[in-house]
């Protein structure tokens, strides 16, 4: 003990579990003199969201500030340790000596680089500090291609982060596949196939013999088998090695392939010295996620303030999105536990895979695998790790639930339930916070921290918040998202009367965080629909969907489709031509679809701004194909062709679509004009349709095509033109202001109290009042259209947005198509292994 009769805690390493032990000492350090050595040039931040640091706005992603360590009574000293002396006890760095009676070492590990001649060259790189982002983002403006070396978790979050940068990337595996740690064989393929969808190309069962210079930098790789791929850049995500040099120079007690001994308490051989996070190695095993440092922190805070916590192992799930795809993982995920049994499911339309690791008596599940949706993991997560029995059959958590509702499994979970794998957090205890008036998600992660880890449970977090309101007897939430307390009907209103016009004011005013990507395309579309603006003027482009950020659908193979309006179906020969000129011009492939539009798939990134000036010259415009907004109108031929019209369906159809085009929306919206109650525009299956009868026109709304095919229901029959846009206009306003985010016009209709009556009240009755502002709101829409492919071809600066490789007009040469029925389509893996010459080694 020091002469002051106070301990002096000395802890080295100041990453997230660093940062963790600390937080957990909080008001609990009276007596104690705690001294944090950071090394880097910052506090604790977000490492595993790291990659998020290329987006933006550029999030914030500090853990702790200089004035939280002050108020919690830390020291904070920026240098790094250079050596222990055991003896003395005393931590050196460069310019001090530190006594400690109690040393914690946080020290994490750092990235694996393979052996391979060249792996020092310029242009690699590791993926682990900001300082790493930084040196990857200057160096990636003057490449065009780059690998990653590694196709685990964060090696796939490198690749996302190059492929982002515009340049054209690899993905390097030694394993057969992608993940190998947790994801099985199917699961794998499933996972390489939606990656190299996005046009990442994925090389497994490949070792990297050297890296290849050119006067020192790199210019490709060469692989064993003698194949080799051009690139500027090398990022190595091949794994990590705990920093242990500290504790192996001062004698502590090391594994034999790394990492400092521990026992269950986290203390090292000297028990005086204790080790946390990626750098301590329990049972022979080092933990690389950031959960298990995260409950050695605890226990070793819980150890040092009285306590007897102990460490005993952690569970080494995972979930998480990968460049879009949602992977997961648990338990005994390879179904190593004698007499286990395995159940798959795979939909190969919806591109899923999900599989269960079942008990023998098939009544517990022991782990899983999820590909492509992970809808269900919290729940197949609780059953797991609470060891519960399995609801029913075990069959329908794999299988969608039939009508009328499925499995029930989280109303079933017992309050000692671990929610929060990451910061250990019980139900009871989410329960006990709501009970203690923490009753929203971010009130709830304060006060219990369940859900600040990797964010995987806030789902059920949610559902536990509501069922504990509801048995309270309180109203429950239905708030948009965590950064705001608002359903979207509530923010649409504070939006307009408030006239915000940014996703920044609506958030700072009204919000809390930074947003995410519930709210952020949100917001978008509620400032859209308001005022109508460029959706990628500088303020609103970072909020946009993948298609909205480039005004096209990107379809699997990475490239886009292009759909130029063609109101009500009407199209003059010339402009037929034109189309089939420009299709021939740049390859593309040509489809006529259900709304009366030609596709034309194949377009790379860098051709959208070429194709779009053809088309515009020609006299079309955007059809929006990419957005939550007005489709198409269908029409029929009506009274001008058709030997049974009563009506011109065809006018009518065209003159709906120029007026609602553009028109953003909670939904994508379709509608509908037939001649006569024939229905060739099938037009009751649309948001809305109109059916012509000899009195003039029906009104049909709140109709579907899609998964749930819904038909419209009747809200005015036998109008004149004038009032059936009168009752369209409100209909389409009042729907919009007031149905929540992604909700169809069927099911909005069926949630909207009253039904039908009620909304027939408000559009024809105008019970509420509102129908000359829900109009005028129509008319400003209408005034303020613009093409938004126009706009973007008028501005510079956007148009760089869409070269394919940031310091030259190149473009991805990745994309491989074949030709079947006199047209292109994308070439499927077995076809690009013959066809890609970087992998044939032509």
């Amino acid at each position: 003990m020091s002469t002051q009769n106070t301990h002096r805690l000395l802890v080295i390493g100041n990453g997230m579990v660093g940062h963790k032990f600390l937080e957990s000492l909080q008001n609990k350090t009276h007596n104690m003199e705690v001294t944090v050595l950071c090394e880097e040039p910052r506090l604790a931040y977000d490492r595993v969201h790291l990659t998020s640091y290329f987006d933006q706005p550029k999030p914030d992603l500090a853990m702790g500030r200089i004035e939280d360590y002050q108020a919690w009574g830390i020291r904070v000293v920026m240098e790094k340790a250079t050596h222990i002396d055991r003896e003395q006890k005393t931590v050196h760095t460069s310019t001090r000596a530190l006594k400690y009676d109690t040393l914690v070492l946080a020290t994490g590990s750092y990235p694996f680089v393979p052996p391979i001649q060249g792996k020092d060259a310029e242009g690699c790189f590791v993926y682990r500090t900001i300082e790493d982002m930084d040196a990857i983002y200057a160096y990636a403006q003057s490449s065009k291609e780059g690998v990653v070396i590694g196709g685990g978790l964060l090696g796939l979050e490198a690749a996302g982060a190059l492929k982002a940068l515009g340049i054209k990337t690899h993905v390097v595996e030694f394993a057969p596949r992608l993940m190998p740690v947790q994801v099985d064989e199917q699961g794998g393929k499933l996972l390489k196939k939606k990656i190299e969808n996005m046009g990442i190309t994925v090389h497994t069962s490949t070792a990297t013999q050297s890296i290849d210079l050119e006067n020192g930098k790199v210019k490709g790789l060469t692989f064993s088998d003698g194949k080799s791929i051009e690139a500027q850049m090398v990022i190595f995500s091949a794994g990590i090695r705990p920093r242990d040099e500290l504790a192996r120079a001062s004698g502590l007690e090391v594994g034999e392939r790394g990492g400092i001994t521990i026992n269950e308490a986290c203390q090292t051989s000297d028990p005086s010295i204790y080790a946390i996070g990626e750098c301590a190695l329990y049972k022979g095993r080092i933990y690389g996620l950031v959960a298990p440092g995260y409950t050695m922190a605890r226990v070793v805070a819980d150890q040092l303030t009285g306590g007897k916590s102990e460490f005993t192992g952690a569970d080494m799930s995972t979930k998480l999105k990968l460049l879009g795809v949602d992977v997961g993982s648990f338990g005994d995920a390879f179904a190593q536990t004698p007499g286990s049994e395995e159940m798959f499911f795979t939909d190969p339309l919806k591109g899923t895979y999900k599989k269960l690791v079942l008990s023998a008596d098939g009544k517990k599940v022991l782990g899983g695998v999820l590909v492509g949706d992970c809808s269900d993991y919290s729940n197949l997560h609780s059953l797991f790790s609470n060891a519960m029995d399995i609801p029913g059959g075990p069959e329908h958590l794999l299988v969608p639930a039939p009508a009328g509702g499925g499995t029930q499994v989280k109303a079933t979970l017992p309050m000692t339930a671990t929610v929060c794998s990451c910061e250990n957090v019980s139900k009871g205890s989410i329960c006990e916070a709501v009970m203690g008036g923490a009753q929203d998600i971010p009130s709830i992660k304060k006060c219990t921290k369940a859900g600040t880890g990797c964010g995987g449970c806030v789902p059920m977090v949610t559902d536990i918040l509501k069922e504990q309101l509801l048995l309270m007897g309180q109203e429950v939430s239905n708030s948009i998202c965590e950064h705001f307390d608002y359903s979207r009907q509530e923010l649409f209103d504070l939006i307009r009367i408030k006239e915000y016009r940014t996703f920044g004011e609506v958030l700072e005013n009204h919000g809390h965080g930074l947003g995410c990507e519930v709210c952020k395309p949100a917001v978008a579309s509620i400032l859209a629909s308001l005022y109508n603006e460029y959706i990628l003027k500088q303020e609103h482009a970072p909020l946009q969907d993948t298609n909205d950020r480039f005004l096209a659908n990107m379809q699997k193979d990475g490239t886009y489709s292009v759909v130029p309006r063609v109101a009500g179906g009407e199209i003059t020969p010339e402009k037929l031509i034109v189309l089939g000129e420009v299709a021939k011009k740049y390859n593309l492939y040509c489809k006529i679809t259900g709304g009366q539009r030609i596709d034309l798939f194949g377009a790379r990134q860098e051709e959208l701004p070429l194709i779009w000036a053809d088309l515009i010259a020609a006299g079309f415009e955007s059809g929006h194909a990419y957005g939550k907004s007005l489709r198409t109108v269908k029409t029929c031929v009506g009274e001008t062709w058709c030997r049974y019209g009563v009506q011109d369906s065809t006018t009518l159809g065209i003159k709906l679509e120029e007026r609602y085009k553009g028109l953003r929306s909670p939904h994508k919206l379709k509608g509908g004009v037939s001649g006569c109650t024939r229905e060739c525009a099938e037009a009751q299956g649309k948001d809305f349709g109109i059916i012509a009868t000899e009195k003039g026109w029906n009104l049909y709304v709140a109709g579907n095509g899609g998964m749930k095919p819904k038909h419209a229901q009747l809200l005015a029959a036998d109008l004149d033109e004038e009032t059936l846009v009168r009752y369209l206009d409100r209909f389409l306003m009042y729907y919009i202001r007031t149905a929540d985010r992604l909700q169809r016009t069927s099911v909005w209709l069926e949630k909207l109290e009253g039904g039908m009556d009620y909304l027939r009240k408000v559009i024809v009755e105008d019970s509420l009042g509102i129908g000359a502002e829900l109009e005028a709101a129509m008319v400003k829409h209408v005034g303020t259209y613009h093409c938004e492919w126009k706009e973007t071809l008028a501005n510079p600066e956007k148009m760089k947005h869409f070269r394919h490789f940031i310091n030259t007009d190149e473009g991805d040469d990745n994309v491989v198509m074949v030709e079947e029925r006199g047209q292109i389509r994308p070439a499927f893996d077995f076809e690009k292994a013959d066809l890609l010459p970087m992998i044939s080694g032509d």
